[in-house]
């Protein structure tokens, strides 16, 4: 794990920030922060470069960045980012390149959990995996042929844009389907489904199925030999997961049903470690 030293990885989460030091594999320094709720672009920028101050050391060899938006990752610019109004176009790579005078590498956080995975979880040594988001949003990354897909524009697998029902899948296969169509927070469904209540496993039976055709989608368009399930609600997999694969069930290529493994991801800050791995796979990649 020599090669997973002196990185820096961060994860700008929907409501979070935070900003860790790797070394030989593991994270030895996490800081971690609300977001600042502001409208000025620079608070965020200075409460980031606050937060790198305390894990950057005289042997960190770079930084990388996982932000929830449309990023160009060759110029390392980050473009409307949902939960930060403010941040338009922001030419993050550059600016903190500058400051700290080492590389920085900015990319989509959910490629960033693909990432994790790829070289922390389950999935090493897989040669085409996608890890999938079920959070606030529903995101996935790609990892095809043993790399990082990203696409033309950093858009490739935004399964969640997909027209589905009445809206998109992301209304319903993320957070937001609870608040959207039922009035109810993800958090307080959960809650009272532990404690048995009829309505609410309903409401989780119902989601497993729509996050069952959001996977058909993954699996018509990538055909990945796993998928990894992260994100605050893959913890309540147990809640949905019956209905979720019952609602696979009739998927075309019965032969990829008999193979295909979906798992929960047991990386704990796999968007932060594989933000920091951001680094050794752009070298993969040039190489």
């Amino acid at each position: 794990m020599e090669k997973f030293s002196g990185l820096i990885g961060v994860d700008l989460g929907a409501t979070n920030v935070r900003s860790a030091r790797i070394e030989n594999g593991s994270i030895i320094h996490l800081e971690s922060a609300p977001i600042l709720n502001t409208t000025e672009p620079n608070d965020l920028i200075h409460q980031l470069i606050t937060q790198l101050e305390k894990v950057v050391t005289s042997e960190t060899k770079s930084i990388g960045i996982g932000v929830p938006s449309v990023v160009d990752p060759v110029r390392g610019i980050v473009y409307d980012v949902q939960n930060i109004p403010s941040w338009k176009e922001v030419p993050l790579a550059s600016m903190l390149s500058d400051l700290f005078g080492i590389s920085v590498y900015i990319n989509n956080d959910a490629n960033c959990f693909a990432l994790g995975e790829k070289y922390f979880g389950a999935g090493r040594n897989v040669n085409s995996m996608v890890g999938l988001i079920l959070g606030t949003g529903f995101g996935s990354g790609l990892i095809l042929n043993g790399k990082l897909y990203s696409g033309a524009h950093c858009g490739a697998g935004e399964v969640g844009m997909l027209p589905y029902k009445d809206s998109i899948l992301e209304h319903y296969c993320s957070g937001q389907f609870f608040e959207r169509h039922y009035s109810e927070k993800g958090p307080e469904v959960y809650q009272k489904a532990l404690k048995g209540d009829t309505e609410s496993l309903r409401l989780f039976a119902e989601f497993g199925t729509h996050v069952g055709e959001g996977i058909k989608a993954v699996l018509y368009a990538y055909d990945p030999d796993l998928i990894v399930l992260g994100g605050s609600i893959s913890s309540a997999l147990h809640l949905f997961e019956n209905s979720m694969l019952e609602a696979i069930q009739d998927f075309a290529y019965t032969n990829v049903m008999q193979t295909l493994r979906i798992e929960v991801s047991q990386v704990e800050h796999a968007g932060v470690l594989g933000a920091a791995a951001l680094a050794l796979d752009a070298t993969l990649t040039t190489s």
